[in-house]
């Protein structure tokens, strides 16, 4: 056995041993360890260890990763112990509980065949008990009193405990197990043979521990006191600032800031700019990098860095190019795409020049908004979208003081940082949505923007600094300008898109929908067929629209049902749509082609009206009824609507005596107004000729022609006056079947823009008073005794009188059968 105390040589003193290798862990005489074993060879040494009631040389590894260590792994010197209890674990480890007794090393390895077997010697120590060594050990019992109450692991009767201690090997060994101290370290104490250079290392260790200790016993000082002000999440910030100023290590701001200069030294900008950049650089690098300000700053850095100040893309001057790119894109809009020609031939000729800007005006689904993109690719510059729908802040615009948490450019400034050049084509959608509350108006800001002569020097509030716009190619869309303030508009070159004919639709459908909807529904060419009757079937009898947004969505509709047919069937199906075979597909059509009624009417006008989807036909009913002069009039009619009723009414009590009507006729009878779908609001004046034809229709049982439609504010004394959304309104009466409309007399400018195709297929007559109006729009059997001079008929039998029966005459349009009253 050894644990001998007897000298002997080291032969005598060697013995056979099982060797045990630890990870990670030392174990020192004088110390109980427990341990998890799995190894094989280790739990065989344990147990042999424990059978034969040997000691056991407990050794570290090197390298703690090595599974399977060989002589060179281990340390040469370790310890002998005895293992104090065994305990086998159901998932085959072993735990053991062992116990340091002497220092030995290992003098040769017998067999590593199951477990290592060494020859081991005791390592033995010299012991010295002179007044250095007294000294040092009241000095190392003192610094781990302090020790021990900076660390919270170490229990308060350890302390006690260690200071009862005389033997100075015996004290060192049990210090060392305490101090946080690598394994390198650890081993190197276990070699040492001289307690007093233990001691003395110890010593050592201990006080650099102590240091490290005080500084976080600082830290954590100084963090708790702010910890009473802020949250939790300040207090993480303010420990790591006082690491940080613990440490002296604010490299990584003081890199950013370099960053920061060396960005701005390379950034072509204005000079007001750059000052501006300077001086916020100055500021933050008298700040701490932890402080809100400090954010703010580098956000408002950030921005300045991002900008294209002086960044353009190249402008593509090729015409021929720019005007196959716009055919390529749309059908029609010839407008639009002359106005970008001409832009582009100016800047060739005349070189650089400030970007235009277009307000495209029409009804949704005519292609506004795609058309910008269009524009952008035809002109090689880089494209962004504003959407302006619903903005009612004023800051969206301007964008916010620097004061306010989370301030930020307005959306122009964005867009243009989005952009990456300062010469993009920047489309305001919407531009007519824009409301105002309390947080200012949206549009009143648009005002400097879309002013050449002022956006040169625009101002954003955040940035507090001008920025040049003019080379901006600003293109805004509106479905209709009433809603945009005057001032906006008159900064703006207006452009109407009307809406589509027939025709233009069926080339839209067959060009650009039809193939990208097959596509969007991985079908191929031959996999569908679809006629123009078709097409046309589903613009008349599934759509009534002015744009082709529906026509796609109906196209779309086939294409998916066509889609089901394919992965059914064939993959190399061939289905052919025609016009019998749309509701197959789409099922009933939504609309009947041509609202005209089939015969003329009493009392049933036919007017024109304009909406921001379009033109749409108008039917004003009018009816006659016994009473005591009550006017009613029905069907959600705005005030302008309603004072038309009124003015056509008066139109018609002066003109009494023309149409056979005796002059108080009116104390008679009620007459009621009504004009239907009475669930949408109407308003507007050019319904006046159309409600004082029904009036004067009812009044003298005369039907109205079922193939006109009319359109033009009256006056009281018989005028027609002009109206907007001639177009619109023309091809909303060939849509729904009418071959005749009547226009005022100066509105003929606006004929221009009406297609030819439609101008084949609706004639249009143009008026200047109401008697022309009656002259065309009644049927009339007998013109020659229509109209009755005098008085007569003073008690309004006819009013009671059955209306006619049977087909009504054509109307008799010669000129030389209207009475010379009507001239």
């Amino acid at each position: 056995m050894l644990f001998r105390n007897d000298k002997k040589d080291n032969r005598d003193a060697a013995a056979l041993v099982p060797l045990l290798p630890l990870r990670e862990l030392i174990v020192f005489p004088h110390e109980v360890y427990p341990i998890f074993v799995g190894r094989q060879k280790s739990i065989k040494a344990l147990e042999a260890a424990e059978s034969k009631k040997t000691p056991i040389l407990l050794v570290a590894q090197k390298d703690a990763k090595v599974a399977e260590p060989a002589a060179g792994d281990l340390y040469a010197v370790g310890t002998l112990g005895v293992v104090v209890q065994l305990l086998r674990l159901p998932d085959g480890t072993v735990k053991a509980l062992l116990e340091g007794k002497k220092r030995a090393r290992i003098i040769r390895y017998v067999t590593d065949e199951e477990y290592f077997q060494v020859e081991a010697e005791e390592i033995e120590e010299v012991s010295d008990r002179s007044t250095e060594v007294e000294a040092l050990m009241r000095s190392v019992v003192s610094a781990f009193d302090n020790y021990a109450r900076l660390n919270k692991k170490i229990p308060p009767e350890m302390v006690t405990s260690i200071s009862a201690f005389d033997d100075p090997a015996f004290l060192a060994d049990k210090i060392v197990g305490h101090l946080g101290i690598k394994l390198e370290d650890k081993q190197a104490l276990l070699e040492s043979t001289i307690p007093a250079d233990r001691l003395e290392k110890i010593l050592g260790y201990m006080r650099s521990e102590l240091e490290i200790l005080e500084v976080e016993k600082r830290i954590r000082s100084r963090v708790k006191k702010q910890m009473e002000k802020t949250s939790k999440e300040y207090y993480l910030n303010e420990q790591m600032r006082a690491i940080q100023k613990e440490l002296g290590e604010k490299d990584e701001f003081k890199n950013e800031i370099q960053e920061l200069e060396e960005k701005l030294r390379q950034k072509k900008m204005p000079a007001e700019a750059r000052e501006k950049c300077e001086r916020e650089i100055k500021k933050l690098k008298m700040m701490s990098p932890m402080s809100a300000e400090a954010t703010v700053v580098r956000n408002y850095l950030d921005w300045f860095l991002a900008l294209p100040w002086f960044e353009y893309t190249e402008d593509k001057l090729d015409i021929k190019e720019a005007e196959r790119v716009l055919e390529e894109d749309h059908y029609g809009l010839d407008k639009v795409k002359q106005r970008i020609l001409e832009y582009l031939a100016v800047e060739t000729l005349v070189g650089q020049m400030k970007g235009p800007i277009l307000c495209l005006v029409g009804p949704p689904g005519v292609g506004k908004t795609s058309l910008g993109k269009s524009v952008a690719r035809a002109t090689g510059r880089k494209f962004v979208r504003v959407s302006l729908g619903g903005v009612r802040d004023e800051a969206e615009v301007r964008g916010h003081r620097r004061t306010y948490i989370g301030a930020l450019p307005g959306k122009v400034i964005q867009s243009i940082r989005k952009a990456g050049s300062s010469n993009p084509v920047l489309l305001f959608d919407e531009v007519d949505k824009m409301s105002t509350d309390f947080r200012g108006d949206p549009s009143s800001a648009l005002l400097e923007v879309l002013d050449p002569e002022q956006n040169n020097t625009f101002n954003d509030h955040y940035l507090d600094c001008d920025y040049d716009l003019s080379k901006v190619m600003f293109i805004t869309t509106a479905n209709t300008l009433d809603r945009i303030p005057r001032p906006l508009q008159d900064r703006m070159e207006v452009i109407r898109i009307p809406g589509y004919t027939e025709t233009e639709k069926l080339n839209i459908a067959k060009k650009y929908l039809l193939k990208k909807q097959q596509e969007a529904n991985g079908l191929r060419p031959e996999n569908i067929e679809v006629s123009d009757g078709a097409i046309l079937g589903i613009i008349r009898h599934y759509t009534r629209e002015a744009g082709v947004r529906n026509v796609e969505r109906e196209l779309a509709s086939v294409c998916r049902k066509i889609a089901v047919e394919v992965v059914k069937t064939d993959r190399n199906a061939h289905v052919k749509i025609s016009s019998s075979s749309l509701a197959k597909y789409l099922g009933v059509p939504k609309f009947r082609y041509g609202t005209a009624e089939t015969v003329p009417q009493i009392g049933l006008a036919t007017g024109l009206a304009w909406t921001e989807l379009g033109g749409e036909l108008l039917n004003v009913e009018v009816t006659i009824v016994p009473g005591r002069g009550k006017l009613t009039i029905t069907g959600q009619l705005g005030d302008v609507m309603q004072e038309s009723a009124q003015a056509a009414l008066s139109y018609v009590r002066s003109r009494a005596e023309v149409f056979g009507l005796e002059p108080q006729f009116y104390h008679r009878i009620d007459i009621h107004i009504h004009v239907p779908e009475g669930a949408i609001p109407k308003d507007g004046p050019s319904a006046g000729i159309t409600l004082a034809t029904a009036l004067v229709s009812a009044l003298t049982r005369s039907a109205i022609r079922n193939d006109l439609a009319m359109t033009g504010e009256i006056t009281l004394r018989g005028r027609v006056l002009p109206i907007g959304g001639l177009k619109e309104k023309v091809l909303a009466a060939h849509r729904g079947g009418i071959k005749t409309v009547l226009i005022p007399k100066d509105n003929a400018k606006d004929i221009e823009e009406i297609a030819p195709q439609i101008l084949k297929n609706v004639t249009l007559i143009q008026v200047d008073h109401m008697d022309e109006v009656l002259r065309h729009a009644l049927v009339i059997a007998d013109p020659a005794t229509f109209f009755r001079a005098g008085k007569g008929e003073s008690d309004l039998a006819f009013l009671r009188e059955p209306a006619p029966k049977g087909q009504i005459p054509p109307p008799d349009v010669d000129d030389s059968a209207v009475p010379t009253n009507l001239s």
